[in-house]
């Protein structure tokens, strides 16, 4: 079911983002990092890889695309810094409408934050921290982290 999902987003990056993905290797990897780990850890690092997940945010609108510039492990619950992992910029997306931000992987699904102008995954800051040489991220975001205030303000009537 996942699958179809990845399969779902993926149409969506051709047709909006004009991505030509047709002779690129395509990998599902799931989420989370040990998904992540055991789909790529053989992977040549000199590999070009593009990620193309979902991503929720605190003020991104629905639908929108991200290209994410940095990713950053979240961990809420601690006052050290976490590495600053730089991706590489698509350049066929130069003029597209697309928004450039940072990224934090999560480990859980994030329900809320005071974070804005960034993207929420569970996957991206551990392809990262693989080393590949040619990184490019593109998340689109389908949740925007307000579903217990949405059912605190409307009751939980849709």
């Amino acid at each position: 079911m996942a699958e179809e999902g990845e399969r779902v987003l993926l149409e969506k990056a051709r047709e909006t983002l004009g991505l030509d993905l047709n002779d690129i290797p395509v990998i599902f990897t799931g989420v989370g990092a040990i998904n992540i780990i055991r789909s790529l850890q053989n992977l040549d690092r000199e590999a070009e890889l593009i990620n193309i997940g979902y991503a929720g945010s605190a003020n991104f609108d629905l639908g929108t695309w991200v290209e994410v510039t940095e990713v950053r492990l979240n961990h809420p619950n601690v006052t050290y810094p976490e590495p600053e992992l730089r991706l590489t910029p698509k350049p066929s997306l130069k003029g597209r409408e697309v928004t450039r931000a940072l990224c934090y992987t999560n480990c859980d699904f994030v329900l809320a934050s005071d974070y804005k102008d960034c993207v929420f995954d569970m996957e991206l800051a551990f392809i990262a921290s693989l080393g590949f040489k040619s990184l490019h991220s593109l998340k689109y975001v389908s949740d925007n982290l307000s579903l217990h205030a949405y059912h605190d303000l409307t009751h939980g009537v849709e």
